[in-house]
């Protein structure tokens, strides 16, 4: 069984926790996710199953939504509402002033990641010092806020903003200076993940449907997978006939290509997504295949 499935990670599983599960339903080990979302959270996983965990590293697209809640008027050791509460202070800004804020925080910038997080030092997750005590200075990364909207009030002194971010943002963080920057305390209290990439809510799976559909037999389980090609779909499509196939297969360059440099997602004639490869100076190379040799002359 090969191709993604987009999970909707529920509240309170970490995204581990959602692959080990997985393992069980899937009958397989062969499985990767890409941006990896806090147990709080819940949203869009993309989980990539057998072949197409090669996948993983390739992606083109590292964008990512969010909807998420801001609290005013305390602080917190993990920087959302699950961690210990380490300050609380009268709220003394509100709705204009949060507006008057959010333009601020558009844009690229340097953002210092949390202790409470997967960011490692020496090989060892920032999370564990966090739980230990420790705390270590952490060095800044750059990010990029892409859009940023605000989204109403559902109750007193909390804040719907919806996010659109580069790779490696932390919303909790995030939150944290935009409060900062009103000149208050806050937190996270809700965090969903909207979009992954290319892949959206309307993609997303539950659990209980991923079992229902292994429950209903291979056919409907393999029906939610999307195709790996669908990571790629922002190159170019390249249609190669039988005998470049080959080469592709051999690992074989295939000179004077009838194409324009640059790299592509690739088919055979028949249809079938074959992997990537790149065209310089006139010269076709693979670059990863996703389908096993076809041994056929």
């Amino acid at each position: 069984m090969q191709g993604i499935l987009i999970v909707d990670k529920p509240m309170d599983w970490t995204s581990f926790d959602v692959i080990a599960k997985l393992r069980g339903i899937l009958g397989t080990r062969k499985l990767g996710h890409s941006g990896t979302l806090d147990p709080m959270a819940t949203g869009v996983l993309p989980v990539f199953c057998g072949g197409a965990s090669k996948a993983v590293d390739l992606q083109l697209d590292h964008t990512k939504t969010y909807c998420a809640r801001l609290k005013l008027g305390l602080r917190t050791d993990t920087g959302d509402i699950t961690g210990t509460v380490l300050e609380t202070a009268p709220v003394t800004a509100g709705e204009a002033e949060l507006l008057a804020v959010l333009p601020r925080f558009l844009g690229p910038q340097m953002q210092t990641p949390p202790m409470y997080s997967a960011v490692k030092l020496n090989g060892q997750p920032l999370y564990k010092l966090a739980r230990e005590g420790v705390t270590v200075e952490r060095k800044a990364r750059p990010i990029e806020i892409l859009d940023i909207r605000y989204g109403g009030s559902p109750a007193e002194n909390e804040y719907v903003l919806t996010v659109c971010c580069s790779k490696g943002t932390y919303i909790r963080t995030l939150l944290e200076d935009i409060a900062a920057a009103m000149g208050q305390k806050g937190t996270m209290s809700a965090l969903r993940r909207t979009t992954a990439g290319v892949y959206t809510e309307a993609d997303a799976h539950t659990l209980e449907e991923i079992q229902a559909a292994k429950d209903a037999g291979p056919e409907a389980l393999q029906a939610l997978m999307l195709p790996v090609e669908s990571v790629f779909e922002s190159l170019p499509l390249l249609v190669v006939e039988p005998r470049v196939e080959q080469h592709l297969y051999n690992g074989c360059p295939t000179s004077r290509y009838p194409a324009a440099d640059g790299r592509y997602r690739v088919r055979s004639a028949g249809g079938q997504f074959l992997g990537l490869a790149k065209i310089t100076g006139g010269v076709l190379k693979v670059e990863k295949l996703f389908v096993e040799r076809n041994e056929k002359d």
